[in-house]
């Protein structure tokens, strides 16, 4: 019987990446049953490009998925019956197994087919040079060939790991990183601006002064500060990363509440003796939803080629975490080899290309759909 990886860290991103597709289920069948989300999502879908974007992300969103159920099975002996320990309890592998580790062993073997070394696209040979004897016994140097010949798309890396299956495995982390962060961030900024924005006075200029203090320190040295002191890791990314970029959508909101708080409704449920924060939570919120899907959308995007950056100045996530950032990180070391290993940077490159090129299309076609200023239907 098979039990979830115990790991807290990696269970952590597991409960991170299947708490951001529930709750954009919970949000798409909240909006279903209102005709303005409606309207919108049909504005949204009536765009041949859109519908591509959504597939791709839907694609993403997939991959990160299989890669979020893990569990370790029973250890086997050689003819194939459960060894337990002495009390009688099974004894389980070390090592979790991802679902999507169990498809590509059972199909594509990306995952299992390992090379020494370097190893170019569909190549049948190394990369480099290594001494071997040649059939008459005479030690050469010459391209050694591969255990797997033309079975790696994208090549192997320098321990000979399959550079597709990499950028597969970094799907996962750039949708924590994009996802949970935009999560974290969401409540701090949609609280503190509608706030600010409705009360005004001194609380205004309260909460201004704090979210313009943050804003006014470089994020890097806040993050690389906040890294160093706790340690590389992905929850811990995600953190400082939300902490240093809620200022921007707060600033935003705040200035769409002052407009709202003037409005002839919002007057007319101060005048009736509504409390305050009855029309903040039925009149404000709902009011600045738009603005809020719009950006989080957009953050995920900036998120995503943030943490790149992050790794390629190590302090992002730890290196036992597949990630696109590192990739890039090491690739800087492998574009000074002569000849030149270009593949490691150009499919960390291209899957992430994948990922933000379409969340920017589609968040643009649903702001269209949204802002009746904007709308092109």
């Amino acid at each position: 019987m098979a039990e979830f990886y115990s790991n807290w860290q990696y269970t952590v991103g597991n409960v991170i990446v299947l708490l951001i597709v529930a709750m954009i289920g919970w949000l798409a069948w909240r909006a279903s049953g209102k005709e303005y989300w409606r309207d919108a999502t049909r504005r949204v879908f009536a765009s041949k490009r859109a519908i591509v974007c959504f597939a791709v992300l839907v694609f993403y969103v997939t991959v990160a998925l299989l890669d979020s159920v893990a569990w370790r099975d029973v250890s086997r002996d050689e003819d194939g019956n459960v060894v337990k320990s002495p009390d009688g309890e099974r004894i389980l592998e070390p090592n979790a197994t991802t679902l999507l580790d169990r498809i590509d062993a059972a199909t594509l073997k990306f995952g299992v087919r390992s090379e020494k070394t370097f190893s170019g696209p569909f190549a049948s040979e190394s990369f480099t040079k290594e001494t071997t004897q040649d059939d008459a016994g005479n030690t050469v140097r010459r391209n050694a060939p591969l255990d797997h010949p033309g079975k790696h798309p994208l090549g192997t890396d320098k321990v000979g790991d399959d550079v597709l299956w990499k950028s597969l495995k970094g799907i996962r982390t750039a949708l924590v990183i994009g996802g949970f962060t935009t999560l974290l961030v969401l409540p701090f900024a949609l609280f503190f601006g509608t706030v600010a924005g409705y009360f005004g006075k001194w609380i205004d200029d309260a909460i201004s002064y704090i979210y313009s203090t943050l804003a006014s320190i470089p994020s890097i040295l806040l993050i690389a500060a906040f890294m160093l002191i706790f340690g590389r890791g992905l929850f811990q990314l995600c953190l400082i990363m939300a902490v240093t970029s809620w200022t921007g959508l707060c600033r935003v909101i705040r200035g769409e509440s002052l407009k709202l708080r003037e409005l002839e409704y919002v007057q007319a449920a101060q005048a009736l003796g509504v409390s305050s924060w009855k029309i903040l939570a039925q009149h404000l919120t709902p009011n600045v939803m738009h603005i809020v899907l719009i950006s989080s959308i957009l953050r995920f995007s900036g998120l995503v080629l943030s943490e790149a950056l992050l790794s390629y100045l190590n302090i992002g996530v730890g290196p036992s975490t597949a990630s696109w950032g590192s990739m890039i990180n090491d690739a800087r070391f492998e574009l000074a080899r002569e000849p030149v290993v270009w593949w490691n940077l150009v499919a960390a490159f291209v899957f992430m290309f994948g990922l933000v090129l379409p969340a920017n299309i589609f968040g643009d076609a649903v702001r269209d759909a949204l802002d009746p200023r904007l709308r092109t239907g």
